[in-house]
């Protein structure tokens, strides 16, 4: 659960920004991707690029990057890094970290098939995927928070990137927001979530949700 600025008082807050990847081929032609991949598109690639200037823009400049094993992100992280390491922000030293805890939900049997066959909402299915081989909210939520509090527990992390998916950054957004209504219906190719860690409690706080492309 998130806490929110005033209750964290003076403790230490480490940054996290968690970038959903770019449009993928499977994205456009609106077929479920979880666990399956496909490449990003020259638009996919295009979104990359400008959420890694929206990045530089800012200054931000990770300690640490934490990506999904699937293709689809690993070429996004790929694309914010070099715009990153051309803008000066990237320090020596900091490679990709495969995170296989940022892989996105399972959708079982309705992997690559058509979005409008799922019997749920594609973006958040609860657990009605499990019986068919899929994963639920429960299990998704929990190894994304496991795999981001990891990422930004070495002591010399204060700042951190992650490339994730849609429905995996969704059911984090879930998971640490306060109010179910501040948790969006759908995430944009590329949008940026902007978080502070509070590494005492263990706790994200939502700082913005940034449409670099918008």
């Amino acid at each position: 659960m998130a806490r929110s600025s005033w209750q964290m008082g003076e403790t230490n807050l480490k940054r996290l920004y968690l970038v959903r990847h770019g449009q993928t081929e499977f994205n456009l032609a609106k077929l479920v991707q979880g666990r399956c991949d496909s490449p990003l598109t020259e638009l996919g690639r295009t979104q990359a690029l400008a959420a890694g200037n929206w990045l530089a823009d800012h200054d931000i400049s990770p300690d640490a990057v934490g990506t999904s094993p699937l293709g689809r992100a690993f070429a996004t992280t790929g694309l914010l890094m070099s715009v990153l390491t051309e803008r000066g922000l990237m320090g020596q030293g900091v490679l990709p970290q495969v995170t296989p805890g940022l892989i996105e939900r399972d959708y079982g049997t309705y992997e690559r098939g058509p979005q409008a066959d799922v019997p749920a909402n594609v973006w958040d299915p609860g657990d009605a995927l499990v019986a068919c081989g899929g994963e639920g909210n429960s299990a998704l939520r929990a190894r994304v928070l496991a795999a981001l509090r990891a990422l930004l527990a070495p002591a010399d992390v204060t700042c951190a990137l992650a490339v994730s998916h849609g429905s995996a950054s969704k059911q984090f957004l879930a998971a640490v927001l306060t109010a179910e209504k501040d948790v969006p219906k759908v995430l944009p190719n590329c949008a940026i979530m902007v978080c502070d860690f509070d590494e005492a409690h263990g706790e994200f706080f939502v700082r913005d949700i940034v449409d670099p492309c918008a």
